[in-house]
């Protein structure tokens, strides 16, 4: 932090950081030594320090700079929040927070300012920062209130430490707050997402004997949650079977997990008596608990069966969800039946559902496997009108599929199209140079490698294994050496098929002295037995030729 002595004469700079107010009372116990202890008073513009007695004496000697442009003038609580809340930088967050407390006149940290600060540096895992403050908090005559521990157990529970979340809830007490069920419950949501469930089990157990906490309906669904995550689930049926004892009604969330887990070990038959006991009970099934239901049904290849139950949702009123239509969209898929697929993903989108990239790549290659090809470019067109941007994944499907039907050209239209609206990566690169190549297209696939080197996409090995080949299979086998040696220089490694393709090119061209180059480059890299086995039967007359070719590969590798 800036500050500037406001003294007569010679402006002098002094840099000091407060980070927090010992710091301060530090700096304030230093200036108020007496004159021959003061290193200020060497220079006779700092006399004035020795005299200064109090914080606001000190503000009144100095100017300040705050750590930010323009700095309030009328600070107040809710401006500070806001303030700490817009910047990136929790560092900056951080030296606002301090600024505030310590120079602004007339301000002072209340519980919503502290809150504000240690979420923001909590989300950043600033931790150390976090936990500084809250002892600080601690020592003040501040109020606080359970959500600021219930803010710090969850990003302990996001940042994989359960044992300081557990930490966190066992510390509310000394702040004399009375811990409630919502801090239990975020206590054990975030060690079940860190798959700490014997603890979760033990916990719970105990919260009403030695934490005074009453569990609640969402309470015991979290235990369950666990219980099923961890294969247990004849525990979770006794505590299913207790829930009424401790006066606790199981609602539709809790027959839900158990159904899961159900389906999760491939026990139909148990899962289609939890749907059915959550009817009997009167209860609606929600989107989550059809959606369980036919993921189940799908994953045993019972499409009917899963089909019924997405008609039975429907005639009930439920609407699918974005989830459901993915399980059925990959379950027609799975069963080759493009036409349902893209009817479904076609009314997933026309409910304003965004699919994921990898349900459409398998809509598209289902579509291309059964030769509709056209179909899937009106999919891809369709994705776009949709607001729904292909990406590199999607797009490269399709290129992949129109070179291998040989329409090289509207493989490039389609690129030319794609790359309008996003930088093309080097899949979708590869995609394209690939069929190029295996259709002797080399001139064009020659012009994409630069356009792809110009942008800043650099080929990989798939990449210069396709050029290799398919000059090589254009009967041009100095150009695929050309392309090796390039490969090299550009320290991308060959793989055991780079060396293969263009050695087995080369011995079917009868290319035997372009071999005898290539052979020293394979001999430091990786060549596959089959490789060597075709080159010994092809070179080797006797041992002592054995002897000499070996002697020259390694010479040469060796120079």
């Amino acid at each position: 932090m800036l500050i500037s002595p406001k003294v007569s004469g010679h402006r002098r700079w002094v840099y000091i950081t407060f980070l927090n107010s010992n710091n301060f009372r530090h700096f304030l116990s230093t200036t108020a030594d007496t004159t021959a202890a003061d290193p200020f008073n060497t220079h006779p513009s700092y006399q004035h320090l020795s005299t200064i007695k109090s914080k606001s004496e000190l503000l009144q000697s100095y100017t300040v700079t705050p750590p930010i442009k323009p700095w309030p003038r009328y600070l107040s609580p809710k401006t500070l929040i806001t303030l700490i809340k817009s910047q990136h930088d929790p560092n900056l967050s951080l030296q606002i927070f301090h600024h505030a407390g310590n120079f602004h006149p007339g301000f002072s940290h209340n519980y919503e300012t502290y809150h504000s600060i240690i979420n923001k540096l909590c989300r950043a895992r600033a931790f150390d920062e976090a936990e500084t403050l809250l002892t600080e908090l601690q020592k003040s005559s501040i109020q606080c209130g359970e959500g600021l521990f219930i803010t710090m157990i969850r990003n302990y529970g996001i940042a994989s430490k359960p044992k300081l979340a557990l930490k966190t809830f066992l510390r509310i007490e000394k702040f004399g707050i009375q811990r409630s069920i919502r801090s239990f419950n975020a206590l054990l949501n975030a060690l079940v997402q860190n798959k700490e469930y014997d603890l979760v089990y033990a916990i719970f157990k105990n919260c009403q004997k030695k934490l005074d906490i009453m569990p609640s309906v969402f309470t015991c669904n979290i235990l369950l949650n666990a219980l099923c995550k961890k294969g247990d689930i004849d525990s979770a049926i006794r505590v299913l079977d207790e829930m009424p004892v401790m006066g606790i009604v199981p609602n539709v969330v809790s027959y839900t997990t158990i159904l899961g887990c159900y389906v999760s070990i491939d026990d139909l038959v148990g899962a289609k008596r939890m749907f059915d006991e959550i009817v009997d009970r009167g209860w609606l099934p929600d989107a989550t608990t059809y959606t369980i239901l036919m993921h189940g049904f799908a994953k045993q290849g019972k499409l009917i069966d899963a089909v019924k139950i997405m008609d039975e949702m429907e005639e009930n009123g439920v609407g699918p969800n974005e989830v459901t239509y993915g399980v059925m969209i990959e379950a027609f898929c799975k069963e080759k039946k493009s036409g349902e697929a893209v009817n479904l993903l076609n009314d997933m989108l026309d409910k304003r559902y965004i699919p994921s990239s990898t349900l459409c790549c398998k809509v598209i290659d289902v579509l291309c496997e059964e030769g509709k090809v056209e179909e899937a470019c009106d999919l891809w067109k369709k994705l776009l009108v949709k607001n729904c941007t292909p990406d590199n994944a999607i797009s490269s499907t399709l290129i992949h599929w129109l070179c291998k039907k040989g329409k090289i050209r509207e493989a490039r239209k389609l690129f030319d199209e794609f790359e309008k609206g996003t930088s093309p990566s080097v899949l979708t690169y590869n995609m394209l140079i690939a069929g190029m190549c295996e259709r002797g297209e080399l001139h064009e696939a020659g012009r994409l490698w630069d356009d792809m080197v110009d942008k800043g996409c650099i080929p990989n090995a798939f990449t210069y294994n396709m050029l290799i080949n398919g000059f090589c299979k254009a009967g041009n086998a100095k150009e695929g050496i050309r392309i090796l040696e390039e490969m090299l220089e550009k320290g991308c490694l060959p793989n055991k098929s780079t060396y293969s393709i263009l050695i087995k090119v080369l011995l079917d061209s009868e290319c035997e002295a372009e071999v005898l180059r290539v052979l020293p480059l394979a001999a430091s890299g990786d060549v596959d037995l089959e490789t060597w086995g075709i080159l010994v039967a092809k070179f080797v007359t006797d041992l002592r030729n054995v002897c000499s070719i070996l002697d020259k590969i390694l010479l040469d590798n060796d120079t």
